[in-house]
């Protein structure tokens, strides 16, 4: 049994979470390390069970929110979000072939590469322009959703992230019209693996609960200021939250 003070403390964290993941993605780097600082001695696949509860009903929150003001090509978001979801569920069960250890050094390179683009490209993600063929959406769409789903599955932090910098950098999105779409993917990745954990035995409902509903409050915040002060805001926070990743991936490996 958790104290009234910590449960405070983890809600705190989600809310703050919620907040960011709603704009750029990345709430992950919030609430995960949250959680393993003050539910210490919970085995880690419950503590990732209990996060998936406040994820999914907070990254469901800001679709609600985005859904009625930003259109969605659904061939394609629809697609990769069907896919991500199946691999997000083979993810949470499969052990990668890759060895542990070396999935933090990976993702470090991937996003110091993102960072460089985005800032180097002033005009990246400012325009909404699709540039591939309607019949092609689909298709690209699964890749997304097989790679970055089955990611999600068994590592997950920077998920958001990535399948912003996928809908801009690939399909030719707007900032505001790929987090959107973003948010309909990770939907489908965090219901997936929710499954499993739920199925498993592996969720804290007092305590997911609670921050669940904190998460539904930062992420219904969130999506409100993105869609009030557009693209600009988003791609400002996007190389924020993108550059935080890298430097505390950085200092964990150095750290080792």
């Amino acid at each position: 049994m958790i104290s009234f003070f910590t449960l405070a403390l983890l809600c705190g964290a989600a809310f703050l979470a919620g907040l960011v993941d709603a704009i750029v993605g990345g709430g992950g780097l919030i609430q995960l390390p949250a959680m393993l600082l003050l539910l210490q001695g919970t085995p880690v696949p419950t503590i990732l069970g209990t996060g998936k509860v406040s994820s999914l009903l907070g990254t469901a929150a800001a679709l609600r929110r985005y859904a009625g003001q930003v259109p969605l090509r659904w061939r394609a978001v629809g697609t990769a979000a069907a896919v991500a979801g199946v691999f997000s569920f083979l993810g949470a069960r499969v052990v990668s072939l890759l060895p542990q250890e070396l999935l933090p050094a990976l993702v470090l390179g991937l996003l110091v590469l993102i960072a460089m683009y985005t800032f180097w490209r002033k005009d990246f993600g400012s325009l909404h322009a699709p540039k591939l063929p309607p019949q092609l959406e689909p298709l690209y769409g699964a890749l997304v959703g097989m790679g970055i789903g089955f990611y999600d599955g068994f590592f997950g932090p920077g998920t958001g992230s990535f399948l912003l910098f996928a809908f801009v950098g690939l399909f030719g999105y707007d900032f505001i019209t790929a987090s959107a779409s973003a948010k309909l993917v990770n939907v489908a990745t965090n219901l997936a693996a929710l499954a499993y954990f739920a199925y498993t035995g592996q969720i804290l409902w007092a305590v997911a609960l609670p921050m669940a509903l904190s998460n539904v409050v930062g992420s219904t915040l969130g999506a409100h200021l993105a869609l009030r002060h557009g693209t600009g805001f988003v791609r400002g926070l996007f190389l924020v939250v993108v550059s935080v990743f890298i430097l505390k991936l950085g200092w964990q490996i150095v750290s080792k």
